[in-house]
């Protein structure tokens, strides 16, 4: 063992701890395995997520879960059409002195659900950018640092669904990773309604501690890249700007915008954390193509055309490689 670079224990211990969160993970949350992997993902890697899916599919117990394991201070926000900037960042109140005092709202903590994101209007939803980018709130002209680590996990209602606002393509962007909830099999439903309709003492335990996520986010940053993969992730995210010389007759008939350098980015990113959950010291193509879903699915907009002949965003990310 003292053979053993110290880098390469260190990536051993993420993979480690990742498959030692799962595992609990797993003795709530049944089934969603790919769902799962995904989220864990964003936070080894220091990312946010949104989850999208209709009510009911676990997508809050999944979040609440996830942050027991990694013993991380976890915070809650329902998002309704009343809510206000003030309800997420804190407000200033006069004390018993007469003196301006800060009362800190709920985005002070480690772990953030923005539970139904979609359910209130943009300029409450806007209040997230500046902790979701630079991990600090601006209230009455101060500016307060949040705790690290700090990650932003939302879910979404389809935009179809009564009661929604389109989240902002400025506020989309900052997400990592855009992550689609369906329905659980015959089986994993099954096995869930056995375990919620009896008594069940399946209780999580804590993994890891912030300490460790903020090491892993450390060493993730340390993993080399060759330049073909980064060569690679670039090429990729160009060729969806309908403006680019690389973009395919496609992108140019169907879509309005591209992906922005932040895309780039996080295709390495998450490609980094897919190659250590997947026994491997450095990504390649196909850990590019592994995250590309998830990383542009969001990022991408598409015009009246594509809405008018069915066209997925799914189906012109498939075209990408």
């Amino acid at each position: 063992m003292s053979d053993i670079k110290p880098e390469i224990a260190s990536i051993d211990k993420i993979l480690k701890s990742f498959n030692d969160v799962k595992k609990e993970v797993s003795k709530v949350i049944i089934g969603q395995d790919v769902i799962v992997n995904k989220l864990l993902m964003t936070i080894f890697s220091g990312g946010h997520s949104v989850l999208i899916g209709v009510p009911g599919l676990a997508k809050t117990l999944l979040v609440n879960t996830v942050s027991r394991t990694l013993g991380l201070n976890f915070s809650r926000i329902q998002f309704t059409p009343d809510l206000m900037p003030s309800d997420i960042m804190g407000s200033e109140i006069i004390d018993e002195t007469r003196n301006f005092k800060f009362v800190k709202g709920p985005i002070f903590g480690n772990i953030i659900l923005a539970d139904e994101i979609n359910r209130t209007p943009p300029k409450t939803q806007s209040a997230l950018l500046e902790a979701m980018q630079e991990h600090a709130v601006t209230v009455s002209g101060k500016t307060y640092k949040l705790d690290e680590p700090f990650f932003v996990l939302a879910t979404q209602n389809p935009i179809e669904q009564e009661g929604t606002y389109p989240l902002p393509e400025a506020q989309l962007d900052r997400f990592m990773f855009s992550i689609i909830v369906d329905y659980p099999n015959f089986n994993e439903e099954l096995d869930i309604v056995k375990r919620t309709t009896s008594i069940n003492n399946n209780d999580v335990k804590n993994i890891l501690t912030a300490d460790d996520i903020l090491s892993f986010q450390k060493t993730l940053l340390e993993i080399p890249v060759t330049d073909s993969v980064y060569e690679y992730a670039i090429n990729l995210v160009r060729k969806t700007r309908p403006n680019s010389n690389s973009s395919t007759d496609e992108i140019k008939k169907y879509l309005d915008w591209g992906a922005g350098p932040r895309a780039s980015q996080y295709l390495i990113i998450a490609s980094k954390i897919n190659a250590v959950i997947s026994g491997k010291y450095s990504p390649d193509k196909e850990d590019i193509r592994e995250v590309a879903f998830n990383v542009l699915r969001h990022r991408l907009v598409k015009n009246y055309k594509a809405e008018a002949e069915g066209i997925t965003i799914e189906n012109i990310i498939s075209n990408l490689f």
